[in-house]
Formats: structure tokens, sequence, C-alpha cells
């Protein structure tokens, strides 16, 4: 068992990120009997839910002109745009079938705010509007997060970005861990990681 100051942090293992799904991540499925058996190993285990409105401001079908995997400026920078995904109530929003959710403590809700996306399970993407993960993880008086999930360069980096940058001890596990590797962001996502001080294992 991990000391009581630690805790996992499930990212997104849902149903459109999995095989299947709308946006899926190769083999996203593969991870989730590892990272059942992790929970057992954590005294906290918190998951993230990617949670959009229909008409969220990242989905390339809310702008007209635009495909999928385009990036286009907003108001907090640039944003990828996706395909339509994890919509609020719908199948590919909820869990994967396969994965524990009993275990969770906490779960985080993410973009559900129609005007910006939101990777991290920390802030949306302004860096700055937080979901009140930190605020739970000091009242719990956690200091070290391990991250495991989906996608690793996207929703699981930023939140271990964001991490580091809070001043937690962050751990990334890629085994289990997949990622969609968009233009070669798979090798600078982790590069920015290692950078950032997370440690990074298998």
């Amino acid at each position: 068992m991990r000391p009581a100051d630690e805790a996992l942090i499930v990212i997104d293992i849902q149903n459109d990120f999995c095989p299947g799904g709308a946006l899926a991540v190769a083999e996203g499925d593969e991870i989730i009997n590892r990272v059942n058996g992790l929970m057992d190993d954590f005294q906290t285990v918190i998951l993230t839910q990617d949670w959009h409105p229909a008409d969220h401001s990242s989905f390339a079908s809310n702008h007209p002109g635009h495909a999928p995997f385009e990036t286009l400026t907003m108001s907090y920078g640039p944003q990828t745009l996706w395909p339509d995904h994890c919509v609020q109530g719908t199948t590919g929003a909820a869990f994967h079938s396969d994965l524990r959710t009993d275990p969770a403590d906490l779960i985080i809700r993410k973009g559900f705010r129609v005007a910006i996306d939101s990777y991290s399970a920390f802030f949306e993407n302004d860096r700055s509007t937080t979901t009140g993960l930190n605020g739970y993880l000091s009242a719990r008086g956690i200091t070290a997060v391990t991250f495991v999930g989906l996608a690793t360069d996207f929703c699981v980096a930023y939140s271990a970005l964001d991490a580091a940058r809070l001043g937690l001890r962050a751990r990334v596990l890629l085994g289990a861990c997949r990622g969609i590797d968009l233009g070669g962001s798979l090798a600078r996502m982790s590069e920015e990681m290692r950078a950032a001080g997370v440690a990074l294992e298998e």
C-alpha cells in the first residue's frame, strides 16, 4: 500500500477514448486491468471524466468549414478541434464498463464549459480556471500523485505538468497509459514532462 499522502489519478478511461469510440486511442482498453489493480495500492483514488456539452467549442462540427485535428486560435490560445466526443449523458461519455469505479473517492468532470476545453485534471485550457482538484488534494494532505489513463500526450501530460507546477510530486506510469501521437505530440509532451520534473516510469 502506498503512503497516505499519495493519490492515484485515473484520466478519462471512457468509451469514446477506447477502441470503437468517437475519439479512440489505439489499445486504450488494454490498460484497464493494470489500472484496476493499481487502485488497491492507493488510499486515495480519483477518476476524471471528459463531460462536454453538444455545442462545445472544441468540436470541429461547431466550426463550419473546419475539420477535426485542425488548430484554431481561441481566446485562451491554440485549440485542436476534435470529433464530437464524451457528450454529456451519452454512452460515449460513460466510463468503460471494465473500469472499476467503486474505489473512487472523487470523480472530477471537466470540459463542461461551452467556451473552453479542459485537458488537465487541475485547470481548464486557459491554465487558470480550476477544477477544484488541487484544493481537494491539499485538504487531504496529499503531496504526490501518480497518473494513468488516456491519452498520454494530452490529458495525462497536461495533468502531470500542472501537478508539477503546483508543487506536487508527479509520476506517470507510461505502461498504464496510451497516446494519440498527433503530429509528434507523444515525444514532445514526454520531453516537456521530463523537463518539468515529472517521473516517467513503466
